[in-house]
């Protein structure tokens, strides 16, 4: 009897048990449901108008490995720099120089230490007309175009390395007295520039003459990267950065040999291996 009435209080423990751990099993499946997500972190990157469309295709590609997504916000170098000291609230400031980068980090406005090169950027000469532009740059020379378009050299590095170039060939005095040079905002503008009729050719960046957009319409001179100073982009993750961990994240991810292919592949130099693997210059070695 005795035996009997034990054995029915094992299987009454047993049935408590293990209705318990059905209770505790429906209850962290309620918290899995009903918990809110993972919220993920914004990170608002401020970008060189010759990089932007580049930045965009990386944003995708990065976006797919870890839940951070990218806020771009374009414009000129110094446009965006200017706005930075007045207090923009950007995370990361990706510029098509390194002067002004060197600044903000001089002036107190980064992370100690977060100051990186992620491109070398290289010039082009384009135009939309197929036979306006011959590959040895002769045409500037010939005086058979009206206007030439390029970014204003005062905020935008792209168009200091085309004065640079003008002036080493003995043109940019002739050009600006006869009235001949359109300045714009940002490479961005010179393209929409030459696109739309307004300039019949204009300096952009390689990586605007690579875009599907663009690649293989017109004619196109690459200047060699010796007729003017390099063009080494730089980036900075900002001392006021409201999500700093996401934007390290984000910059350490810029120079990995994947993204690195993918920005080789876009027109720039990152190094001699990844421009071998992207169809590169080998002239230009840095």
């Amino acid at each position: 009897m005795i035996s009997i009435l034990a054995q029915q209080g094992i299987r009454s423990l047993q049935y408590r048990v293990h209705g318990l751990g059905y209770l505790f099993y429906i209850l962290i499946t309620l918290l899995l449901i009903f918990s809110p997500p993972v919220k993920a972190e914004e990170v608002r990157v401020a970008v060189a108008a010759n990089f932007l469309s580049t930045l965009q295709q990386l944003a995708a590609v990065y976006h797919n490995q870890q839940s951070d997504r990218l806020m771009i916000i374009s414009g000129s170098s110094g446009g965006l720099y200017a706005q930075i000291r007045h207090g923009a609230p950007y995370d990361l400031f990706l510029s098509a120089d390194q002067s002004r980068p060197e600044r903000l980090e001089e002036e107190g406005f980064i992370l100690p230490g977060s100051r990186f090169t992620y491109a070398r950027g290289l010039l082009a000469l384009w135009s939309d007309d197929p036979l306006q532009v011959d590959r040895e740059g002769a045409v500037l020379h010939s005086g058979t175009f009206q206007h030439l378009s390029l970014p204003n050299p005062v905020n935008a590095p792209y168009g200091l390395a085309a004065q640079q170039l003008l002036s080493k060939q003995g043109l940019w005095r002739t050009l600006d007295d006869q009235k001949r040079l359109i300045r714009t905002g940002n490479v961005r503008q010179t393209l929409f520039q030459v696109v739309s009729g307004a300039a019949p050719l204009g300096f952009i960046a390689l990586s605007q003459a690579r875009h599907p957009f663009i690649s293989g319409k017109g004619s196109l001179w690459v200047p060699d990267p010796s007729l003017y100073p390099p063009i080494i982009q730089q980036g900075v993750v900002l001392a006021r950065s409201r999500q700093p961990q996401a934007a390290l994240r984000f910059m350490r991810w810029l120079q990995s040999q994947q993204a690195r292919t993918l920005i080789a592949a876009s027109g720039y130099q990152v190094g001699q291996k990844d421009l071998l693997l992207a169809g590169g210059f080998p002239k230009a070695v840095w």
